[in-house]
């Protein structure tokens, strides 16, 4: 099963810079499960394990544009040939 998982700029040092690589899993937590092995430190900055697996609070997942905390969060089923699209959330503004 192959999926697209897009890699926001600030993990690309995990990916060696690549923008988007090839992951495979049932469920989103198998995705990242499967990530971690070629990706090393990618998970702990997406997942929150103090947490029970949680998706950390300032990240944001999309699967095909649709917010997974929407569906099943981090045990989301994924099929072949979805895109997964991570974001981190942006804070600021004016003070």
């Amino acid at each position: 099963m192959a999926i697209e998982v897009r890699i926001p700029t600030i993990l690309r040092t995990y990916t060696g810079d690549a923008k988007a690589v090839k992951g495979s899993g049932a469920t989103l937590a198998e995705l990242f499960t499967d990530l971690e092995t070629r990706h090393p430190g990618i998970q702990a900055r997406i997942v929150d394990e103090a947490k029970g697996g949680e998706l950390r609070r300032f990240v944001n997942v999309y699967l095909n544009d649709e917010d997974v905390r929407f569906l099943d969060g981090i045990n989301t089923k994924l099929t072949d040939g979805d895109n997964v699209t991570i974001l981190p959330a942006v804070a600021g503004g004016m003070v």
